[in-house]
């Protein structure tokens, strides 16, 4: 940890340590990259190219499989992309949804310049704002520990800020095919007859 922000690496292996069968889906390159890392499963829908559309395509999973649990893993940039989805999100109230934001306050896929948290956008705020009950600010292991917890067992939607640092792991890339991405998430969800439709 580094001025109080984490290394995204260590904190992401540890919330989706022993995740069960939770549904992730995962934004735009460091949250992809940060996910495969943590263990590379069909149970993952990487959002390859679809800035801006994590939190809504989480939304819509939730709501279609409401008995299981669905993670919206993205970075902050990502999320501002798409931020008119909390506003849904707050309305609808999926309980099993969880929007999991890691907020390094750079756009890393472009070059790390400074992003809108680093200048004081306060996504925690914005989702209170949006009517979202269970909101949860991160900057250390243990609270990591607790939000792995909610993510388990408590009621959403939930949605958490974890700060960390802005150095950039490894690159550990998933299938980069959107379309076997799909079909391979597709059949670990619904069956191997979902691909018959």
């Amino acid at each position: 940890m580094k001025d109080n922000r984490l290394e995204r690496r260590a904190a992401v292996a540890r919330l989706l340590a022993d995740r069960e069968d939770m549904l992730v889906v995962a934004g735009l390159g460091s949250a992809i990259w940060d996910a495969e890392a943590a263990g590379e499963t069909p149970l993952n829908f990487y959002m390859l190219g679809a800035m801006g559309s994590v939190a809504s395509t989480a939304l819509g999973l939730a709501v279609a499989q409401p008995e299981r649990r669905v993670l919206a893993l993205t970075g902050d940039a990502e999320l501002l992309m798409g931020i008119g989805s909390l506003a849904t999100i707050g309305v609808r109230r999926p309980s099993n949804l969880a929007i999991v934001v890691l907020d390094n306050g750079r756009f890393g896929e472009t070059g790390g310049q400074v992003s809108h948290t680093a200048e004081g956008t306060d996504l925690a705020g914005i989702a209170e704002s949006c009517g979202i009950r269970h909101v949860h600010r991160v900057t250390d292991m243990q609270g990591i520990e607790g939000l792995r917890q909610a993510l388990h067992g408590g009621e959403g939607p939930i949605f958490a800020v974890i700060t960390v640092d802005a150095h950039m792991p490894p690159v550990v890339m998933p299938i980069r095919d959107g379309l076997t991405v799909a079909r391979r998430f597709r059949e670990a969800l619904l069956g191997h007859d979902a691909l018959k439709v």
